[in-house]
């Protein structure tokens, strides 16, 4: 009998379903959740968007068609609510709280941003909506959560960032006397509610999996602050296994000992292209492609005997003059050429993680995402036109990403659905029950929502082993795959020499150790999982991966492509062991399209995919990009996304699939708003500094109080919030001054704005500047550093947003916890096996007897001869 041949995600099949075809959403949502409606839609859910009367407040926000605003008009809500339905209701009204109750008796989701408006019309509190619609799954997402000191804050994007840490990380050099002259800088646009909304999503799902097995809905909650405060990369860990504090740096991670040499080089015609990575292993790639060119200048090929496999963090490794004087004269390099002829292709082919820093449009017309149907023209019938959006994040054989029509006109639908409103359907039963058996119960006393799931996990980075690291945490039994050739990256944040107890007696930064079974980053990123060393070049090794994959729900692989196929392990033999198996890939770019092999690591893939030039000061300043690897945190959500919605098709259907995920396709999803811009209004994207032209806001940005390096976020959106900034700070004359007698008239004097603020913050202490603000009514936060928020935040405390876990043998140390607070199944960082992470190679013995039944004998042999 002869096999079909196995599908391939580039294989055009039209009518694959979303993996949540047939679910339906409620959306009572501003500009802080549309995002997660958008990503619901995307995945084949109906999406109901409820508008008041007036329309939502976000078809206020700009950038405008042709610059004319008007509700239809609006581009920022063209992006966030592409493929959604809009029905028209006043929840204030008694007719709109009844039309509510009937829709959510028909709906799968209720998606709340409203900050308790739907609880208010439904007449009980936001936490027992789920109680009242049984089977319903409510996803609420709050600023600051439900209890905490600071629950009843008020916040903004901008805020969120400065709170959450991002914007300390993120900014320009400092002076060489290593006081920073410039503020942080917020990553635009919109990033606080992209991260908060990639983490709700993925605790949807995992709602959706654990109601698909026992009926039962759920209420569940991200906080907004919670959700932004565990994105950064490397400031936390740094400081809490270390006590090192990290400064921020043009365009490049922030580091504990900061260098003065900006990874990106100027090209002649003011452009800008990365060039990182300065290990033994780069150097040797680099030193013969510069003298290809007669421009290597005094480098020299490392010397004999270097370790050209040490693998680094980026940000994490120790710089020096050398490594300094090497991205200088890389610098020489791409100031020779303009910027579509620097050869950044043919230093790829070396090896070298080199690119360019795009503008989010010219992913637009690039064949690799063509092939990969990254954008789609969307039609706009009521201007004959179609515009260019970002729709998909990934390919896969069984379902598809779903562009759904423009976003929808005011009220456009409510006559079509509230007609056709019926109850929601009875649960059916699920294609693949679960085992019979007692479920996993967490710490918490709940079970956990993957019950029964196994997942053999290739991962590694933070972009693919950050996405099972959720899994992990939601109940999955998650297999860590190493092997000693080519480990993960373990040196980073060390534990101190001393551990804890150096660690609570520590009054500054204290040395690390060198073993690799002790970072904390890779603790952070890896806990709760199974720790197996695996060498599948070995014809054992590959058998044993083999009879592992057949015992697994989900392979996990985050190497580049093709590189599991090559060892004997592709899709093909994956479904001959296992039909219904789900294979979930992450590379940079993806495995299908023109760029094959393409070498990136966070900051590579966020300057292709055009985040690292839209953020910083407008030119002719420098991009400012991130301070961290912050595609690998929406790398590592997109992971954990299309693991979850596999599973819960697969659960439906019976049907598993292959999926090729890019980490760069994640962050070029995110600037559908530049993108959509370039494309109805011939602009380019221009930065922005702190400043908020599209929801309108002055003052609106970083400004420097008493201390060193200390700063407050403060944005004032209406007339209100500036006459109690002005009250507040005993400036009674900015409210006689005509420049800032209105909003118009603030925006158009925002220099002297921004210099009026400093003069009253600079002698404010940043907390208490913090609280008097917040009192007034006034968005405000400082701009914390780990530190800060660790030690000092007492908001976070009370959403107990690190967990302990104790490592073998890195001993107890905190984590972060997941973020989404699931009412009936809660997640739990140190997953089912209540642990940190693995040490090299830990459970060997137990994984091989416990599913393969090999003897302690045995396992000891393979040892032996090279293959565990």
């Amino acid at each position: 009998m002869t096999q079909s041949p196995s599908p391939h995600p580039s294989a055009a099949a039209p009518g694959k379903p979303g993996m949540l075809d047939g679910l339906r959403v409620i959306e009572v949502a501003d500009e802080r959740a549309e995002y997660v409606g958008l990503v619901l839609s995307g995945l084949g859910a109906e999406v109901v968007k409820l508008e008041p009367p007036d329309g939502a407040p976000t078809r206020r926000i700009g950038p405008f068609l042709e610059d004319r605003q008007g509700p239809e008009r609006s581009l920022h809500f063209w992006t966030y609510n592409r493929g959604k339905r809009s029905v028209l209701m006043d929840l204030n009204a008694a007719s709109g709280a009844a039309d509510l109750r009937r829709l959510l008796g028909s709906a799968d989701i209720l998606l709340d941003g409203s900050g308790g408006a739907v609880a208010t019309a439904l007449g009980i509190e936001s936490e027992r909506i789920a109680a009242l619609f049984p089977g319903l799954v409510v996803a609420r997402m709050t600023p600051f959560g439900d209890e905490g000191p600071w629950k009843d804050h008020k916040a903004s994007d901008l805020v969120h960032l400065a709170l959450g840490g991002v914007m300390m990380n993120c900014g320009y050099d400092s002076e060489p006397s290593d006081t920073y002259d410039l503020p942080p800088i917020a990553p635009q646009l919109w990033h606080a509610y992209h991260i908060a909304g990639e983490q709700l999503v993925v605790g949807i799902i995992a709602a959706l999996i654990h109601r698909l097995h026992t009926g039962e809905g759920q209420d569940l909650s991200v906080a907004v602050h919670d959700a932004v405060s565990k994105n950064t990369e490397l400031d936390v860990m740094s400081w809490v296994m270390r006590r090192a504090p990290l400064f921020r740096q043009t365009c490049r991670h922030a580091v504990e000992n900061p260098t003065r040499v900006p990874t990106i080089g100027h090209s002649k015609d003011g452009r800008w292209y990365i060039a990182t990575g300065v290990s033994v292993r780069d150097q040797t790639n680099l030193v013969p492609f510069l003298a290809g060119y007669g421009m290597q200048a005094d480098l020299e090929l490392p010397a004999e005997g270097a370790d050209s496999r040490a693998r680094n963090v980026p940000g994490s490794g120790a710089g020096d003059e050398s490594k300094v004087h090497m991205v200088e004269v890389i610098q020489r390099f791409i100031r020779s050429y303009r910027y579509e002829s620097m050869p950044w292709r043919q230093a790829q082919d070396a090896g070298l993680l080199w690119a360019p820093l795009r503008k989010p449009h010219e992913n637009v017309v690039d064949a690799h995402w063509q092939a990969r149907s990254t954008f789609a023209e969307i039609e706009h019938p009521e201007h004959d036109r179609r515009f260019h959006y970002p729709v998909s994040r990934w390919l896969s054989t069984a379902t598809s990403w779903k562009a759904g029509r423009r976003a929808p006109l005011l009220g456009e639908d409510t006559g079509a659905v509230m007609a056709a409103l019926t109850p929601r359907p009875a649960p059916t039963s699920p294609a693949r029950p679960r085992a019979a058996g007692a479920p996993v119960v967490s710490p918490h006393g709940k079970p956990f929502p993957l019950q029964g799931v196994r997942i053999f996990d290739f991962s590694w980075f933070l972009a693919s082993a950050g996405g099972t690291r959720f899994a992990a945490a939601l109940g999955a039994d998650v297999i860590k795959v190493e092997w000693k050739e080519n480990p993960d990256t373990r040196l980073a944040a060390m534990s101190p020499v001393g551990g804890r107890a150096a660690r609570e007696a520590a009054t500054a930064p204290l040395k690390g150790v060198a073993d690799s079974d002790m970072g904390g980053q890779f603790n952070n990123k890896n806990a709760g999982k199974s720790g197996m060393s695996l060498n599948i070049r070995h014809p054992k090794g590959l058998e044993i991966a083999r009879r592992l994959v057949a015992q697994s729900d989900v392979v996990a692989e985050g190497f580049s492509p093709g590189v599991l196929k090559r060892l004997g392990l592709g899709y093909d033999v994956m479904r001959s062991l296992r039909p219904d198996v789900i294979y979930v890939q992450q590379s940079g770019m993806g495995g299908v399209g023109t760029y094959g092999r393409f070498r990136t690591i966070g900051p590579v893939a966020a300057a292709f995919a055009g985040t690292s030039e839209m953020s910083g000061l407008p030119e002719p300043a420098m991009p400012v990009g991130w301070g961290y690897s912050y595609l690998d945190w929406i790398g590592a959500y997109s992971f954990a996304t299309a693991i979850m919605g596999a599973l819960f098709h697969r659960d439906r259907t019976g049907e598993g699939q292959w999926i090729d995920s890019s980490q760069c396709e994640s962050g070029i999803f995110l600037g559908g708003v530049p993108v959509l811009d370039w494309s109805a209004n011939g602009r380019t994207w221009s930065r922005i500094g702190n400043r908020s032209p599209y929801k309108p806001a002055a003052p609106h940005g970083a400004y420097r109080c008493m201390g060193q390096d200390r700063w407050i976020a403060i944005a004032a959106f209406d007339e209100a919030e500036w006459r109690a900034l002005a009250r507040v700070a005993g400036r009674g004359d900015w409210l006689d001054d005509a420049r800032f007698a209105t909003l118009s008239s603030r925006l158009a004097n925002q220099d002297a704005l921004d210099a009026a603020v400093t003069g009253w913050t600079q002698g404010q202490e940043a907390y208490a500047c913090m609280a008097v603000l917040q009192q007034a009514g006034v968005p405000a936060g400082v701009c914390q550093t780990a530190e800060d928020r660790c030690d000092r935040d007492p908001q976070l405390a009370a959403l107990s947003w690190l967990t302990e876990v104790t490592g073998s043998k890195i001993g107890r140390w905190p984590v972060t916890e997941m973020p989404m607070k699931l009412a009936a199944t809660p997640p739990y960082s140190g997953g089912i096996i209540d642990r940190g992470a693995p040490c090299y190679g830990e459970d060997n013995e137990r994984i091989l007897g416990e599913l393969l039944g090999y003897s302690a004998q045995e396992v000891a042999a393979l040892a032996e001869e090279g293959v565990i």
